[in-house]
């Protein structure tokens, strides 16, 4: 199995291109798990499809295009739709899929909604390859942190998909004093290595449980 983690979801970066190829091959299907939406953003499907959907979704060029720049088929990208799929037609999406893709917006929102679909089973039975930028690749631990930010005011342990256990992922890393205050927090009560991906540019692929940093990223012990 694959875990990609990363910042955001230019996935045809030249700085992350050549490390990705390996594993996004041409013949793949591609599941895009779009239910990370902040409630007060959108609130129904005409306002889920100005962000994701393919005739004026804001992020679908550039989550499709990304994809497509490995020779993967615009036909065999989907999207899980919160506010329009069954829970079977979200689940036969994520069984018939070679990648999982977890979008960044609000990791423990995303979480709610894969819950409320019966999702997390087989979400844990994929084995192939798993992809998610912010908050779609803190999601892919046991338990993730999150630094206080515009959205999270104060620091907290949370719950994800257990594909992950043995370290943590700051992602957004900016040397600030509070990230390093959080960190510190997490090293003291876990002494677990965290990984800092650096914003903008910072990523980890753990492949059959090796790690490997690309980009701008280190690890604090």
């Amino acid at each position: 199995m694959v875990n990609i983690l990363l910042e955001g979801y230019d996935l045809d970066a030249g700085w992350i291109y050549d490390e990705l190829k390996e594993y996004l091959k041409p013949e793949y299907k591609v599941a895009v798990v779009a239910f990370s939406f902040r409630d007060s953003r959108v609130k129904n499907n005409s306002e889920w499809q100005l962000l994701y959907g393919k005739e004026q979704g804001k992020f679908y060029g550039g989550i499709v295009g990304s994809l497509c720049s490995y020779g993967i088929k615009e036909k065999n990208i989907i999207f899980l739709n919160y506010f329009q799929d069954t829970k079977q037609i979200a689940k036969n999406k994520i069984q018939n899929a070679d990648i999982i893709y977890f979008l960044g917006g609000l990791p423990d929102r995303m979480m709610d909604r894969l819950k409320e679909f019966d999702l997390i089973d087989v979400l844990t039975q994929h084995n192939k390859v798993v992809i998610g930028y912010s908050a779609g690749a803190v999601i892919q631990f046991e338990e993730y942190f999150l630094s206080p930010n515009d959205d999270y005011t104060t620091f907290n342990y949370y719950k994800g998909i257990p594909y992950l256990k043995n370290f943590y992922l700051q992602v957004h890393y900016e040397n600030t004093s509070e990230q390093n205050m959080t960190i510190d927090k997490v090293l003291k009560e876990r002494k677990r290595t965290i990984y800092a991906q650096h914003k903008g540019k910072g990523g980890v692929v753990v492949y059959d449980g090796n790690i490997k940093m690309i980009g701008e990223t280190k690890s604090i012990l």
